[in-house]
């Protein structure tokens, strides 16, 4: 597609428009490698190409917030040698990508408890969590270590010792409060969530936030993914009519 071809997506009428917030289950690196006959690594670093031009063309179209689930809590069980691998790509990916991000406007931010990964992966994130903390253009958002359900009880603990320790009344409490209390405090909700690889299901991410998005499951493997698929996701999402629960 065109750039006027992301004008015109932008600029669609009569149907939900331009999502602000996209949210992607990258899924399907392994099954790319093994239909090629190469290790799974080898899956993952033309997915880590994929990542790239999937933000570029998140930016070109004008998406406010793209959310990548990159490393589920469940993930640590896979092969020692695949999630060292990970990590390994995961530290490339921030010092190759880091330059071009904070060039482009593109704001990190990191969501689930990504200190798992070690002090030398952690301070990667955090100083690029913090160069690109001004940036306005796009935030992207990186789910590292991060399960859905985890985050809730980590919310719902840390209003219960507030309620305990008498810093908020109980009765108080309702869904804006326990969404303040979230990785994703501040964002807006996602309003598309794709998964690819044709796997049908949610796998933990994002349970909460995700309540009313409009969901995409693809055939695509990831790392076959990227600015016609993306494009194509959003044409598709223009064209739904979003009713939250109304007529």
């Amino acid at each position: 597609m065109s750039a006027a071809s992301a004008s015109t997506l932008r600029a669609s009428d009569g149907g939900a428009g331009l999502p602000r917030h996209v949210a992607i289950i990258m899924d399907g690196n392994g099954r790319w490698a093994k239909a090629r006959h190469l290790p799974r690594v080898a899956g993952h670093r033309k997915g880590a190409e994929a990542v790239r031009a999937t933000i570029r063309a998140a930016r070109e179209l004008g998406i406010e917030v793209l959310t990548l689930y990159a490393f589920s809590s469940e993930n640590w069980r896979r092969p020692e040698e695949e999630v060292s691998d990970l990590k390994g790509l995961l530290r490339h990916y921030l010092l190759g990508e880091i330059e071009e991000l904070a060039a482009n406007g593109v704001r990190l931010r990191v969501i689930g408890e990504y200190r798992r990964f070690g002090p030398e992966l952690a301070r990667l994130l955090d100083d690029a969590i913090e160069r690109t903390a001004g940036n306005r253009a796009m935030t992207l958002v990186i789910a590292l270590n991060y399960g859905a359900q985890d985050e809730i009880v980590r919310a719902a603990r840390a209003l219960a010792e507030d309620a305990l320790a008498g810093r908020i009344d109980p009765a108080a409490i309702d869904a804006e409060t326990l969404d303040a209390r979230l990785d994703t405090r501040e964002l807006p909700p996602p309003d598309l969530l794709i998964r690819t690889s044709g796997e049908r299901r949610l796998s933990n991410f994002l349970l909460w936030q995700a309540a009313y998005a409009e969901l995409l499951f693809v055939d695509t493997l990831w790392p076959d993914f990227g600015r016609e698929a993306l494009f194509a996701a959003v044409a598709d999402y223009g064209r739904r009519e979003r009713r939250f629960g109304g007529l």
